[in-house]
């Protein structure tokens, strides 16, 4: 079993579980209500070839973006506390990483560890360029590539660094930050896929699930949204 700090008797865990989907939904309804009040903005102009209206929809933007993010991952928080918090799950959304933050990081405590990446980018397909060692977007209908910047491989990456770096913040020793079993995951949110010709040698099987996962500074699964659940079952039941 992996040695545990003893946390003082007034430490607090970063926020975390229910306390952290209450504070999703309510920033969620906030930047709702700010995107609706700017886009209330716009249409009042008349037109959205008038400058100023322009300048509103801007500004509306970066909210509708925050709540698209806040969505993901409050389904996604709501439905992993339905399934494992008898089991002693910790999510903590935004622990940390103020350049590169972490979307969630799931803790099963002294079991395992993920690290979970939630992106979209519209209708694309992703692939991965083994030569190059990156994944590429193709978009649909489409056959030329673009690299994806930043790559969320790299940023997978560094977050194994960042909870090293950061233990304390959890109480662990730094035997329980750097040897519990990780797992780093790339979950793409619909339109957004996986492309279904990569090779072969490229998936393994975690449980019952033939999975993408890609070795560029340890390994990353990319799987869809919906197989989140069924993913950290699957990982969570090899360590039990």
């Amino acid at each position: 079993m992996l040695a545990v700090k003893d946390p003082q008797s007034d430490f607090q865990l970063p926020l975390h579980n229910e306390a952290a989907l209450k504070w999703i939904r309510e920033t969620k309804n906030y930047y709702s209500t700010v995107a609706l009040a700017v886009g209330g903005t716009a249409l009042v102009s008349g037109s959205f070839i008038n400058p100023a209206a322009w300048a509103a929809f801007a500004l509306a933007y970066k909210p509708l973006v925050i709540i698209q993010k806040l969505a993901r991952l409050e389904k996604l928080t709501d439905l992993l506390l339905q399934e494992f918090k008898s089991v002693g799950i910790e999510i903590f959304p935004f622990p940390g990483g103020e350049k590169n933050p972490i979307d969630l990081f799931i803790r099963f405590p002294r079991t395992t560890h993920l690290f979970i990446s939630i992106r979209s980018i519209g209708d694309r397909e992703v692939v991965y360029n083994e030569a190059r060692e990156a994944l590429q977007l193709r978009k649909k209908d489409k056959n030329g590539l673009t690299t994806w910047k930043p790559c969320p491989l790299l940023e997978l990456a560094d977050y194994e660094k960042w909870l090293n770096k950061n233990r304390d913040l959890f109480a662990m020793s730094s035997r329980e930050a750097t040897k519990t079993p990780t797992a780093k995951v790339l979950a793409l949110w619909p339109p957004t896929r996986a492309a279904s010709n990569l090779n072969e040698h490229l998936y393994s099987s975690v449980g019952s699930m033939r999975i993408l996962a890609l070795r560029r500074k340890g390994t990353m699964f990319v799987i869809q949204e919906g197989e989140v659940i069924e993913f950290v079952r699957a990982w969570l039941a090899q360590y039990k």
